[in-house]
């Protein structure tokens, strides 16, 4: 992961910063292969604020509490209590709840701002 600390007064252009990818665990992908980019901006307290960036594949995961804003791609995000499924593209803004089980189905590389609680 690379960090990268906002300064005051200071503008990112999210939609193309810098990443450090790795491949996403295999027990996660469903269907893949599957590479995840990560940047942390700025923590405040025990949140934190990034931009994450997901290649196209199906994955799972357990998630954390997290608002988010999708900068650019296409997704679904599906949970495993059968809540309605998320349609994810630019500019959506969703929200995740810690502990909840889902399913990411990246049709087009997904690239989001995020605030998490860790």
């Amino acid at each position: 992961m690379t960090t990268q600390t906002l300064l005051g007064n200071y503008a990112l252009l999210a939609t193309s910063a810098e990443l450090a990818y790795q491949p996403v665990d295999p027990a996660k992908i469903v269907q893949g292969p599957a590479t995840v980019g990560m940047a942390e901006l700025a923590t405040l307290g025990d949140v934190a604020i990034g931009v994450w960036e997901m290649s196209p594949s199906v994955t799972t995961d357990i998630e954390v509490d997290e608002c988010f804003v999708v900068l650019d791609g296409d997704a679904t995000v599906s949970f495993d209590d059968g809540s309605a499924p998320l349609q994810l593209q630019p500019g959506s803004v969703g929200f995740l709840k810690a502990g909840t089980a889902t399913t990411w189905t990246v049709r087009r590389t997904l690239r989001k701002i995020y605030i998490a609680r860790s």
